[in-house]
């Protein structure tokens, strides 16, 4: 079998190092790729926007299955391309991406078939959602979150404790500071608890759970600055114990795949939904159409089943026949980011200590990397994902930590507390 996995990120990294493992996979092709993910994958110059030309690609090399990464490609409709050719895609189609293509539409979806998120209200002008946010504080609520309705990589979305910083983000939205994505805005209710991350096969008519994780989003220790696109994970995570599981899939899965079925939407892939957990009360707080990253790193570390032959037959209808096997090892990912970032950063310095480190039984996953007079160096903000498995959280995070020393370019930087929940746990 021949697989095209789409991006360039350490999630496609990961997904490329399984894919890699499989006695099935004869040859995988990776559009654009990374340095990391060349050494196990055919990288192709390719512009990832331009569908047309990635269907071109993939009919030309004879690909069996494409696996997208990120979600601007299914939002743009890659499925639906390579369907009406007759190609094989892991991944929904562009109707069904909405819900994560479209905060208010993921809203709507959950509203609409009963699946408990926050409450929340639309804005199409900065003028009425700053009148709500000032009314939202003047009740002494101790906070909001504002979030850009389209796709901004992660960035688009503010926990506001104060009045001020509530401001900004919606100014910052209207500003354009995320593009397109930010003409329309969320404003929604804040929600108290601990966060964790559900991924789930789906083929529309079978809905399989994966290892639960947990995502640490902002960039300093303790939980503290802006957000970003994750700068750790860990699986599984203790706070989704298996009643909490059980509570998950009856009031948010089950009910998801009642709403593909019943809206008829497409869909062929992995569901994301970041959850809020606040004793035995679940709320979703967002749906990702596509796999999150970093917790695919940690997530697959522990998969022991064969992933090319499960996509395959997701994409295929055939989910009803798969069955997941797991390590009961804990696995953790610590992300390594470019100094400054998720703000301005400099780029082109070289990496060293990556064989050091994989020499301390870590996987290290390349996302901002490029090759530059044949020495790797970050082109990215977040540059690497160092992941390791262990017996227990505690064993991984040592090991991860371990090998994340080995590694040095100038500014590099990381979160020396992933996985702190699952310690206190």
């Amino acid at each position: 079998m021949k697989v095209l996995v789409i991006g360039g990120g350490g999630r496609e990294h990961a997904l490329c190092w399984k894919l890699k493992q499989s006695p099935s996979v004869e040859k995988i092709f990776c559009i654009p790729g990374n340095a990391g993910i060349a050494k196990i994958a055919e990288c192709a110059d390719i512009d990832s926007a331009n569908l047309a030309k990635l269907a071109d690609f993939a009919e030309k090399k004879g690909v069996n299955l494409t696996v997208a990464g990120p979600e601007v490609p299914l939002c743009d409709g890659i499925t639906d391309l390579f369907r009406s050719r007759g190609l094989k895609v892991f991944g929904p189609d562009k109707s069904a991406a909405r819900l994560e293509g479209s905060k208010t539409f993921a809203k709507e979806f959950m509203l609409k078939h009963g699946i408990p998120t926050a409450a929340s209200k639309t804005f199409f002008s900065e003028e009425k959602a700053i009148k709500h946010l000032n009314a939202v504080f003047s009740r002494g609520e101790p906070g909001i979150v504002v979030k850009a309705d389209g796709v901004a990589a992660g960035k688009g979305v503010t926990v506001a404790i104060s009045q001020e910083e509530a401001l900004d983000a919606v100014k910052q939205c209207f500003a354009g500071t995320f593009g397109d994505a930010g003409r329309t805005v969320v404003i929604e209710e804040l929600l108290k608890g601990e966060e964790a991350s559900i991924l789930a096969l789906t083929d529309g008519e079978t809905m399989i759970p994966l290892a639960s994780s947990q995502d640490h989003k902002r960039v300093g220790d303790g939980d503290t600055g802006p957000n970003t696109g994750g700068m750790g994970a860990y699986s599984p995570a203790p706070v989704v114990t298996p009643e909490i599981m059980a509570i998950v899939n009856e009031k948010v899965l089950d009910p998801f795949l009642k709403g593909l079925r019943k809206e008829k939407l497409y869909y062929r892939g992995i569901i994301y939904a970041g959850i809020m957990i606040d004793g035995k009360d679940v709320k979703v707080l967002e749906f990702n159409v596509r796999f999150g990253d970093p917790e695919t790193q940690a997530v697959l570390m522990r998969l022991e089943s064969d992933f090319a032959e499960v996509a395959l037959k997701t994409a295929e209808g055939l989910l009803k026949d798969v069955r997941l096997k797991w390590s009961d090892d804990a696995a953790v990912c610590v992300v390594m980011a470019s100094g400054g970032y998720p703000g301005s950063y400099k780029k082109g310095f070289e990496i060293s200590g990556i064989k050091e480190a994989e020499s301390q039984g870590a996987v290290v996953f390349h996302a901002g990397t490029a090759l530059k007079d044949g020495k790797t160096v970050n082109s990215g903000g977040r540059v690497l994902g160092v992941t390791a498995r262990g017996a227990g959280i505690k064993q991984a995070i040592e090991k991860a930590y371990l090998a994340v020393s080995r590694i040095r370019w100038e500014g590099a930087s990381f979160r020396k507390d992933i996985g702190h929940r699952a310690l206190k746990s």
